[in-house]
């Protein structure tokens, strides 16, 4: 069976972050949500991957390429314009008609998903298509479905009431007679040719739509913040590993830890697992770094610095005396010392003109971000890529691209 990842679109949700690179390229665990999604297909057998890239699709490519040194063959095309799952999937005809296997999977590539999500999908689906539902006890910002048993009477696009606990988690399997259905998608009111669309066309048409429900792993990572979640969940089943790892006498390691090769962990160091840290890294003297952290390659973090339930990604100094709390650092961001993230409760974040809720949450800081000594960035507010930040200011409001704040 082949299976179809969708992976063109940025993600304008999780920006700064995806000013770089698409969300299917963000790092969860140190690795991008991308590869988790392969992953699961592999755990499956399903090793024939067509992969719709478009938004900033060399790093994708180049990441990736063939897909052999992660045990899958992958083809790529391409969707120029990003108008719709309908239209990203009509996009691999070419690619999937004519193949043994009738039947083929659609999977959105930036939700992390656990391989028995894949495998519930398989074993439950029947009919003319099938959707793989998950219950949330908060359905609002989904697709609901609406079903008698297994059959799908009704798809909503973001209900303004509860009409079911079922969301639509983007995992599909199709039959190849779902391109005809495509290329009759009329285009919506939001200017998008969408999947959903589609279905309910069928479902209109008296086709068999079904949809299976699981409770395997399954996360949107609809905004950045959300990576937080993503990663504790994902670290989870973290395998310690620290046999490469160059450790000075008088570290002290708990717990689920994995470090990797050409990394230093320097004297007095505390490090609380479940924690992931990358290549070629140097940490410490006297460092603190507790659960639910992944630092990637290439970063150094020096003394006494405290780390928790952050992602620092590839490239990124901190310097001496700094505090990292629930935050998301992008990479080749450099801070001078005394660098503090304030982390805040039940946080509320403008996002495109609308509130959404944050949870806990220190601060978000795109790429290649240059902040100075003695700097505390308040709950909440949000560095964005290229900006300079001099010494001694506190930083309570979104800064944007390319700011110089003096």
């Amino acid at each position: 069976m082949k299976a179809v990842i969708l992976a063109a679109g940025e993600g304008r949700r999780c920006r700064p972050l995806t000013l770089t690179r698409s969300k299917v390229m963000l790092p969860v665990a140190n690795k991008p949500i991308l590869e988790h999604i392969i992953n699961a297909l592999v755990e499956n057998d399903i090793k024939d991957i067509v992969l719709v890239v478009g938004y900033e699709k060399e790093r994708i490519m180049d990441y990736f390429e063939d897909g052999i040194n992660f045990g899958v063959k992958i083809k790529y095309v391409e969707q120029k314009v990003q108008i719709g799952t309908a239209h990203a999937i009509l996009q691999t005809r070419d690619m999937i008609i004519g193949q043994d296997e009738e039947k083929f999977i659609v999977v959105n590539g930036d939700n992390i998903i656990g391989a028995r999500a894949i495998s519930d999908l398989i074993t439950g689906s029947e009919g003319d298509a099938t959707l793989l539902a998950s219950k949330k006890d908060d359905v609002s910002g989904y697709g609901v479905i609406v079903a008698k048993g297994k059959r799908v009477s009704e798809i909503i696009e973001k209900p303004k009431t509860l009409v079911s606990h079922l969301i639509n988690t983007g995992i599909y399997l199709f039959r190849q007679d779902i391109f005809e259905m495509i290329e009759k998608t009329q285009i919506s009111a939001t200017g998008e040719y969408a999947i959903t669309d589609t279905l309910q066309a069928m479902i209109d048409n008296g086709m068999n739509v079904t949809m299976t429900a699981t409770n395997a792993e399954w996360l949107d990572a609809a905004f950045s913040w959300n990576l937080l979640e993503a990663n504790t969940i994902v670290l989870g089943d973290l395998e310690p590993d620290t046999a490469n790892a160059n450790m000075e006498d008088g570290v002290n390691i708990k717990g689920s830890v994995s470090i990797g090769k050409n990394t230093t962990i320097r004297a007095g160091s505390y490090i609380v697992g479940p924690v992931v840290i990358g290549d070629n890294c140097d940490i410490g003297p006297n460092v603190v770094i507790l659960p639910s952290t992944c630092i990637g390659n290439n970063v150094s973090i020096a003394s006494f610095s405290y780390i928790k339930n952050s992602i620092l990604m590839n490239d990124v100094r901190v310097s001496t005396h700094s505090n990292v709390s629930s935050s998301v650092i992008g990479s080749n961001v450099s801070t001078g010392p005394n660098f503090i993230t304030e982390e805040g409760d039940d946080m509320l974040i403008q996002i495109e003109g609308e509130l959404q809720s944050a949870g806990k949450l220190g601060t978000v800081i795109g790429d290649d971000t240059e902040i100075g000594g003695n700097v505390l960035v308040r709950a909440g507010n949000m560095l964005s890529v290229n900006c300079r930040i001099s010494s001694g200011k506190t930083i309570s409001e979104d800064i944007p691209t390319d700011s110089i704040v003096i």
